[in-house]
C-alpha cells in the first residue's frame, strides 16, 4: 500500500485466490532444521549459510520498528531466535491469523518484489473451480475467467468462458485441484454442456509456463443502451507499470488516463468499474484511479489517513501530513458522475476495497456481486536488498491502516463489503466481458435503464453451480496476492 507518493526503497524494498496473504506465497520451510532453539543444524536455504539466529535478530528489529501491532510482540529475550526464520516471524505476529490475518514472510525477496509488480512464472490465466455437478462432491471444473495479455494461455487460444475439466489427462477433483496446475507444461482437456453433463468438446490446449508481465487493464468499452452511454472498465491489478531492475514506470497508470479520457470524450454519464478480480496493489495507483472517478474533484484535498505504530512513526518523525493522501489533478476525472457501480467478490481486496472506501464520503458507490475480501490495512516488504541481499527472506508486515476523509473503515473484517445487491457469479459459461447478458453486468444495466438485459447469443447452455473458492485462482498462487502496499524509504 503507497502513501500517495511512490519512492523507492533503497533498503526494506516494496515492490489475483486458492491462496491467502495471510499466508506464506509459497511453501516455505519445508526443511525443519536447526528448530531446536540453539540455532545449530542445517540452515534454511534462504539463509545463505548464515545461522538462524542471524536472520532472526534482524527479522525482530525490523517487526519492533514498523510492525502495526509491535508493541503487542515479546520482548527479544522471550523469543526463540534459533527457530527456522518463517516460524520466528510468525511467532511474533499478534494474534495470528484472527487480528494479524494478513502478515506474511517469502523465501525469496526478489521473487516477491517481481509479484507484487506484476511479474510471475505462469501460464497466464485466473479460474474459478466449480464442483461439476452440485449432487456429485469429488469432480470439479475449472471456469477460465480471464487471461493474460500476451501470456502463454492467451496465445494458445484459452480464453474467458473456457472449461476445463483434466489437465495432463487427470480428472479434476476436490482433492487435487488445488495442486493439479503445478507443473511446468500442462494439457487441458476442454468440456462444454450438453444434455444434462459436461462432455469433452475434443479440443485439448497446451501451454509451457514463462515469466510473464500482468497487464491490470483486461478490457473496457462504452456500452450505447437508449440514451445512456455507460463506461465499463475491467481492471485486475494496482499497478503503476513495468519495472526493470527497481526502476518503474507509468505505463498502466497513464493507460486509465488514456481510458478515462476517452470515456470523457464520448460522454459517459454512467460507469461501472469491475474489480472483482482485483486482490489489490500499490496505494499510488489507488488513488490516480480514485481520482479519474470522483465526483467534483479537488486535488489536494483529503482523500485519506493512514494509521501507523508509534514506534514507526518516532522513526520517521514526519509531520502528519506524511501520514495523509490527497485527491490528484487527473485532467481526466469524469466530473460528472452522481454515482459509480462497482463489480465485487471475495476476490476484491486491499487496494480495490481502498477505492470504494475513497469513493463512499464523495458519492454513491453501489456494489454489485459478492462481499468483498474484508482487508483496511497495508503492507511494506523488508528485504536485506541494501547489502546485496546477505539472505534471501522478504517480510511482508502489516505496518498500517486507512481510514477514508470521513475517518471511516467499516470493512476490515471477513465480510468486507457488502454489496447492495447480491449476485452470484456461478453462472457457466462465463460470458464475454462487456455482454449485456454477462451475470453481473446484466443487472447493473437493468438498474441504470429499467430495461431486461438482451440474452446472450452464445450457444452454450447455461448453468448455476458451487463454487469451491469465493476468490478463485491462477494458475501461480503468486499471483493471488491479497494486498495494499507501500513504497517508501525506511529508516
Amino acid at each position: 500500500m503507497y502513501a500517495g507518493r511512490r519512492w523507492i526503497l533503497p533498503v526494506l524494498l516494496a515492490a489475483a485466490m486458492g491462496l491467502s496473504s495471510c499466508e506464506a506465497l509459497t511453501e516455505v520451510s519445508k526443511m525443519k532444521d536447526g528448530t531446536d532453539g540453539t540455532g545449530t543444524g542445517e540452515p534454511h536455504p534462504s539463509n545463505n549459510g548464515l545461522s538462524n539466529s542471524t536472520i532472526n535478530n534482524w527479522i525482530y528489529d525490523n517487526m519492533n520498528a514498523y510492525y502495526f501491532w509491535g508493541d503487542k510482540m515479546p520482548s527479544k529475550a522471550n523469543t526463540s531466535l534459533g527457530k527456522v526464520p518463517d516460524e520466528y516471524f510468525k511467532s511474533l505476529l499478534y494474534q495470528y491469523g484472527t487480528t494479524d490475518r494478513f502478515s506474511w514472510i517469502e523465501e525469496d525477496a526478489e521473487e516477491l518484489v517481481k509479484s507484487l509488480n506484476g511479474v510471475t512464472k505462469s501460464a497466464g490465466f485466473s479460474y474459478t473451480p466449480f464442483l461439476a455437478d452440485s449432487s456429485r462432491s469429488k469432480e470439479v471444473v475449472f471456469a477460465v475467467r480471464y487471461t493474460i495479455k500476451d501470456s502463454p494461455a492467451e496465445k494458445a487460444g484459452l480464453t474467458r468462458g473456457d472449461i476445463i475439466s483434466k489437465v495432463n489427462g487427470v480428472t479434476i477433483d476436490t482433492l487435487n485441484y488445488r495442486t493439479i496446475l503445478d507443473p511446468e507444461n500442462l494439457e487441458f482437456t476442454m468440456v462444454e454442456r450438453t444434455g444434462g453433463a459436461f462432455v469433452p468438446t475434443g479440443k485439448t490446449i497446451s501451454v509451457t509456463k514463462d515469466v510473464i508481465q500482468n497487464f491490470p487493464v483486461q478490457f473496457y468499452r462504452v456500452i450505447e443502451t437508449g440514451n445512456k452511454k455507460i463506461g465499463y472498465l475491467v481492471y485486475t491489478q494496482f499497478i503503476p507499470g513495468i519495472t526493470v531492475n527497481g526502476t518503474g514506470n507509468s505505463q498502466f497508470d497513464d493507460e486509465l488516463r488514456s481510458i478515462f479520457g476517452e470515456f470523457k470524450a464520448q460522454g459517459v454519464s454512467e460507469l461501472v468499474l469491475d474489480l472483482r478480480y482485483n486482490g489489490g496493489g500499490y496505494i499510488s495507483s489507488s488513488e490516480v484511479l480514485s481520482s479519474l472517478i470522483v465526483k467534483n474533484l479537488r486535488p489536494g484535498t483529503l482523500m485519506n489517513k493512514q494509521i501507523w505504530s508509534e514506534n514507526a512513526k518516532r522513526i520517521f518523525n514526519d509531520p502528519e501530513s506524511a501520514y495523509e493522501s490527497y485527491w490528484r489533478s487527473e485532467p481526466n476525472n469524469l466530473g460528472n458522475l452522481n454515482r459509480v457501480f462497482i463489480l465485487t467478490s471475495g476476490g476484491t481486496a486491499s487496494a480495490s476495497e481502498l477505492v470504494i472506501n475513497n469513493l463512499k464520503p464523495f458519492m454513491e458507490v453501489i456494489l454489485v456481486g459478492g462481499n468483498t475480501y474484508g482487508k483496511d490495512v497495508g503492507s511494506i516488504t523488508i528485504s536485506d536488498a541494501r547489502n546485496n541481499y546477505r539472505w534471501k527472506w522478504g517480510l511482508q508486515p502489516i505496518v498500517l491502516r486507512t481510514v477514508n476523509a470521513l475517518g471511516e473503515a467499516n470493512y476490515g473484517t471477513k465480510s468486507g463489503f457488502t454489496p447492495d445487491y447480491a449476485v452470484k457469479d456461478n453462472v457457466l459459461p462465463f460470458q464475454p466481458f462487456g455482454d449485456p447478458s454477462e451475470t453481473l453486468l446484466k443487472v447493473v444495466l437493468e438498474k441504470i435503464t429499467g430495461v431486461p438485459a438482451v440474452a446472450s447469443a452464445r450457444k452454450a447452455a447455461t448453468l448455476t453451480l458451487p463454487a469451491l473458492d469465493k476468490e478463485g485462482g491462477f494458475d501461480n498462487p503468486r499471483n493471488n496476492l491479497r494486498d495494499m502496499y507501500l513504497d517508501r524509504p525506511l529508516k
